[in-house]
């Protein structure tokens, strides 16, 4: 009897395989060996069954038929991947232990579980824990197998979650469906993300700017000039800001105050996930799932970087002579002036701001390996490079600087300067050659706080206390109060992280981790959901909410489900998740806790009073707080059922003439049997009305799909080569795939 070993996916199996078997012969679906079998899920191969699986009557969605509460849950095959279900079940006949090698994390320890008991696998078992896909580690993680039952409680803590989004997915998204006509998605992770998207949007349509005036001071004593801003009350007269500059302008003043203060700004901590992802979208505009699906690229087919699946910042005592190992590899690469000027002292074990073992759970955060980096693509090349920056920058010490403040008194009237002087540049030399970013990260204050801002200057400065200043010009600013901004994908994800909290410091922001909304891995594709379902749409770099998202919300609200829609509560249930992994908090509760939950939605939608169908239609206005190049707001039509088959008005003429929509084929997602038809911007399933929520967007990738791209995708699960264009425009070439069978959700194939 062999060992048997799953991973998540082929390409994570054929790098187990080479590590540990470089002799095994390939059998398509598997690998096998003279000791190991290696084989492979493809994602999720087990999903939890429809509600028509438990009483044919759900299969209809009807209003009175809820709340659907399965007690035990059912399992059924992903029906487009059942043939590699079964070669897992054949092989296991062959062996006497199983190898969990599925991605070390909630979710790979979920696909394990699942093809588990489904097919009713009693096999001891032992756990793969690793961090790269080097084939040392993959060896060493090996030599240190663990237990399987040592993740007994992470595997609780992954049924808990696909369990409770189930309940309160399919019975929320009923019970508003049925009760308003319309397809409305609910969940518990997405329907408080868009409540975020909504209270901002509120505030910036209410928000009223203020006109006010600031006065700038013109300094000059012996050779050295400075500028200054007036401290006072908040001038709103311009009259009053303007007889301020006269009084002062040309006329002496004295130093009221002087102080020099050294600090030292040490270098930005190691990347995880959801930091990486903020920090590409503001850089570069990917989106959050581009950020992820680049550095799972970078982990698992170049096996450049370490899991990228992290929620820490920090590495363990292990990783220090890893960091070093690396730091020597990238000698002779574009990094090498960088590795040549790197101190090897800094990284370091007793190094808590690096090397915080109480602060990394499931894995350290995001470094490169030793590998060399080849064949990347542009993409893949930006995000390699931030994260090797990162990483070369704790090798450097801090940044030195002086800040001089100077308090300046001209006629009785105060002026405030911060002078902030450049001694060493430290870890930042790594960024030199990046002038915007360092431009930008020079400005600390709130624009409408009329207090002075920060200048950084390279040049000595200095005042003489005790000597004459003159007063050479006062100059009055006038501004206006702005409002907050619209989120990106980079600013709500950091709301996510922190529950929507504004939360500055950075160590109460690692305290809320444990309970922001959703995980570092799971955040992305939350975002990727809102605009499918036509919540939210995507202006440039800022997220606008839809009217059929707005009426979302506002309906949630208004059936007294306000715990629904709350952040910080749905951040609750996952630190209660994270403490079920940890062993700390009970599964059986916490699902106890949920399907009350999912009964009290029910119950309060069953009694509301039905929206009206032009609630959800309308024009989706975004005050933007600036002119843009029309010299105002943008604004888009939208539609409450974009890829459904509509009863009403043909939606086109093609329809017209054949007197109902244009069928492409059969719906593929698993046991629906339903028809795609073609929609105004979609092509959606008839089953829509009984949950199916498959759908392809005409617009996929830069480019208008045709119907004959869309028979194959549904036929075949992937187009011809086709010249597409990625999500910041880059030209591209590739087959689009059908990612997942569920939502229609596509995929790039090089």
């Amino acid at each position: 009897m062999k060992t048997l070993i799953i991973a998540e996916k082929p390409d994570m199996g054929r790098n187990i395989a080479a590590a540990i078997e470089p002799k095994a012969k390939n059998y398509r679906s598997y690998l096998e060996g003279e000791q190991y079998i290696i084989t492979w899920a493809i994602g999720h191969l087990i999903g939890l069954a429809e509600p028509d699986a438990y009483d044919v009557k759900y299969k209809k969605w009807n209003i009175n038929d809820l709340p659907i509460i399965p007690d035990p849950f059912k399992l059924v095959p992903n029906a487009r991947t059942i043939d590699q279900l079964k070669v897992i079940g054949e092989l296991a006949k062959r062996s006497d232990l199983l190898v969990n090698s599925c991605d070390a994390g909630r979710e790979g320890q979920h696909i394990f579980s699942l093809i588990q008991r489904h097919l009713k696998l009693e096999h001891p078992v032992k756990r793969l824990w690793i961090s790269d896909l080097t084939p040392e580690t993959i060896r060493k993680g090996f030599q240190e197998l663990k237990d399987g039952a040592e993740y007994e409680n992470l595997t609780k803590a992954a049924k808990a979650r696909s369990e409770a989004d189930w309940l309160i997915g399919m019975n929320g998204s009923r019970a508003f469906t049925t009760k308003h006509n319309v397809l409305l998605s609910v969940g518990r992770v997405q329907t408080p993300v868009l409540a975020l998207i909504y209270d901002r949007q509120k505030t910036i349509e209410a928000f009223s700017s203020l006109k006010f005036f600031e006065v700038e001071g013109h300094f000059t004593q012996n050779e050295m000039t400075y500028k200054g801003m007036w401290q006072g009350d908040r001038l709103t007269d311009g009259e009053k800001a303007e007889a301020l500059a006269a009084k002062v302008k040309g006329k002496p003043g004295r130093i009221d105050s002087y102080e020099v203060k050294e600090t030292k700004e040490y270098p930005n901590k190691l990347y995880d996930l959801t930091l990486l992802q903020r920090e590409a979208n503001g850089k570069y505009a990917f989106s959050a799932k581009k950020t992820l699906d680049i550095a799972q690229a970078l982990y698992e087919k170049h096996k450049v970087i370490s899991y990228p699946r992290t929620n820490s910042n920090y590495v363990t005592e292990q990783n220090i002579p890893e960091m070093h190992k690396t730091l020597s590899a990238l000698q002779g690469t574009a990094y090498d002036e960088w590795v040549k000027g790197a101190n090897r002292n800094l990284v370091h074990k007793g190094n808590k701001f690096i090397c915080n073992p109480s602060k990394v759970e499931d894995h350290h955060a995001i470094l490169p390996t030793y590998r060399k980096a080849t064949g990347l693509s542009a993409d893949e090349g930006k995000l390699y490079d931030l994260i090797v920056r990162r990483f070369l920058s704790q090798f450097y010490p801090a940044a030195e600087y002086k800040v001089h403040t100077v308090m300046t008194d001209v006629e009785d009237e105060k002026f405030k300067t911060t002078v902030k002087e450049l001694l060493s540049l430290g870890w930042k030399v790594i960024y030199a050659d990046q002038k915007k970013d360092k431009a930008k990260s020079s400005k600390g204050k709130n624009k409408d706080d009329e207090e002075d801002e920060e200048i950084e200057v390279n040049e000595p400065f200095a005042i003489a206390p005790a000597d004459e200043v003159i007063c050479s010009d006062a100059i009055v600013k006038e501004k206006d109060t702005q409002p907050p901004k619209h989120y990106t994908e980079g600013t709500l994800l950091r709301a996510m992280e922190s529950a929507g909290k504004q939360i500055e410091d950075e160590e109460l922001r690692d305290a809320m981790k444990d309970s922001g909304l959703g995980t570092p891995a799971t955040r992305a594709a939350t975002i990727e959901r809102l605009k499918n379902v036509g919540y939210i749409e995507m202006q440039g770099k800022k997220i606008a909410i839809t009217q059929k998202g707005r009426t979302a919300i506002e309906l949630i609200r208004g059936a007294g489900i306000e715990l629904l829609t709350s952040p910080e509560m749905t951040g609750q249930w996952e630190r209660r998740l994270n403490e079920i992994s940890r062993g700390t908090a009970s599964d059986g509760q916490f699902m106890e806790n949920v399907k009350r939950f999912a009964c009290m939605i029910v119950d309060k939608v069953r009694v509301q009073s039905r929206a009206s169908k032009t609630s959800f239609e309308g024009e989706t206005s975004v005050n933007t707080g600036a002119k843009g190049r029309s010299g105002g707001g943008t604004s888009r039509k939208t539609s409450d059922k974009p890829a459904a088959p509509r009863k009403r008005k043909p939606a086109n003429e093609e329809e017209s003439a054949n007197s109902g929509p244009k069928i492409i084929g059969n719906c593929p997602r698993p046991g629906c049997g339903g028809m795609i038809f073609m929609g105004k911007k979609g092509y959606g399933c008839s089953h829509y009305k009984e949950g199916c929520k498959f759908v392809i967007w005409k617009e996929n990738h830069g480019r208008t799909l045709t119907d004959t791209q869309v028979k194959a995708l549904i036929e075949k699960g992937r187009t011809g080569k086709l010249k597409l264009a990625s999500e910041d425009g880059t030209p591209l070439e590739g087959k689009l795939v059908l990612n997942n069978m569920d939502t229609g959700q596509l995929t790039v194939e090089s």
